[in-house]
């Protein structure tokens, strides 16, 4: 019997995780291995890979950007003056600390779509606020995980409604009729599962207080005065920046385009002076330097991986067992889409991939259109969050480990596998018997 290359990659992928191996390392291994396993040429491997590296280009430049950004807001003390703000309206509450932290990620999926930009800028001046309250960083990844996934599943705005268009066109396309406004009808049930599972890692499994050293702690009780609370001109700049940040992404569709008009505000009206810009980019690189090539490597990983013909291979392979019985054939599908989105690490790109064969299945299991669109988000969503290679994890990864006290593999991507996928997985289940 051959060995399927999704599987084999995918596992290869995470065992290498497991072992520590770094995450960068073990992609290209695993591209590799895909590729042997479908009998191609290193020389066609290699070249595929890097061709398919490209299609994050444009994410990987705003990382490297908006990493630069986040240097130069923390070059001028805004990052942390808001960081004193914060802990000074908390207190003592880390609940209320995961709360903000919560409702800023879900912001930066639908009201204002920056995405993970925020956690360069946010999450590293507050390291030493959840030190002080012993705050399991665990319970912060999931909290940005939850943030930065579950809105663009169950609510149609921002990246939500990209995500929730994609399952209505490719559904429509494969012969069952969605309108985009009706699917966060079905898909509000998927959040509400995430929600779930965000409530048992805060409340049971992470509730515990750890502790950290306080190796650049943030905020000291002594130095906090209203003079250190208080906004100057380059502060003032500097938040200016970030609104046309935003502002020309918007306009413009372009995170890249809008990082350098930022970027050149804050030079220009000399916040910071130009004599620091290449010490900021430096910084800006070393901060998302590394998951901007992280995502360039996962997009190669892809291309492998679908010119292997390794996904259709695993499709086929599962149709026999797929006639029988609705629960075996959701289960199933679920795992698939499971596979497919940990190694290529990224849901919506996975959304045409498992349509085309998913919904006219649903179809010949007599699944409703509500419970088809449940199990089609539900597959493609799963392995987002728990993938070493999705920024859903890379993300917080990240800003929590801005002091080298947090570890990829154990404190981001095995709490956010096991807290949201597994709900996800159950709710799908579910939705095919009462929706």
């Amino acid at each position: 019997m051959e060995l399927n290359p999704v599987i084999v990659s995918v596992i290869l992928l995470c065992a290498l995780c497991l072992l520590r191996v770094n995450v960068l390392l073990s992609l290209i291994i695993a591209a590799i291995s895909a590729g042997l396993c479908a009998h191609m040429s290193i020389d066609k491997i290699m070249n595929t890979f890097i061709q398919g590296m490209g299609a994050n280009s444009e994410t990987a430049l705003s990382y490297i950007l908006l990493g630069a950004f986040a240097a130069a807001m923390t070059h001028t003390g805004l990052a942390q003056i808001l960081a004193r703000r914060i802990a000074l309206f908390i207190g003592n509450n880390k609940y209320l600390l995961l709360f903000i932290i919560g409702v800023i990620a879900v912001m930066s999926q639908n009201l204002i779509p920056v995405h993970i930009a925020f956690i360069p800028i946010l999450i590293p001046p507050l390291l030493g606020v959840m030190n002080k309250l012993k705050l399991d960083r665990r319970a912060v990844a999931s909290t940005l995980a939850f943030g930065l996934k579950a809105p663009y599943i169950a609510l149609p705005a921002g990246f939500g409604l990209i995500f929730q268009g994609l399952i209505a066109d490719n559904m429509t396309q494969s012969g069952m009729q969605v309108l985009k406004t009706d699917v966060y009808k079905s898909t509000w049930f998927l959040g509400l599962a995430m929600f779930i599972g965000l409530l048992i890692a805060i409340f049971i499994t992470y509730r515990k207080p750890r502790e950290y050293k306080d190796i650049d702690p943030i905020l000291d009780e002594c130095n906090v005065s209203k003079k250190s609370l208080r906004l100057r001109r380059k502060h003032y700049v500097t938040l200016l920046g970030a609104f046309a940040t935003l502002a020309v992404q918007l306009i413009s569709g372009s995170l890249p385009l809008g990082a350098l008009v930022g970027l050149g505000i804050i030079f220009g009206a000399k916040a910071v002076r130009r004599r620091h810009m290449d010490k900021l980019i430096n910084e800006g690189i070393g901060l998302m330097g590394y998951v901007a090539f992280v995502m360039l490597i996962a997009a190669g990983f892809a291309l492998v991986l679908k010119e292997t013909g390794g996904v259709e291979a695993l499709l086929n392979m599962i149709l026999p067992y797929m006639q029988s019985s609705k629960l075996i054939s959701v289960t199933l599908m679920l795992l698939v889409g499971l596979l497919i989105t940990m190694g290529i690490g990224t849901s919506f790109g996975t959304i045409p991939i498992l349509a085309v064969l998913f919904i006219p299945l649903c179809s010949k299991l007599g699944l409703s259109v509500p419970a088809s669109v449940i199990v089609l988000a539900a597959s493609a969503a799963l392995g987002d969050a728990g993938s070493p290679a999705s920024d859903t994890t890379l993300g917080p990864s990240a800003g929590l480990n801005a002091d080298n006290q947090h570890n990829h593999i154990k404190d981001t991507c095995i709490p956010t596998f096991l807290h949201f996928n597994i709900a996800l997985i159950l709710a799908a289940i579910i939705a095919v018997y009462i929706f």
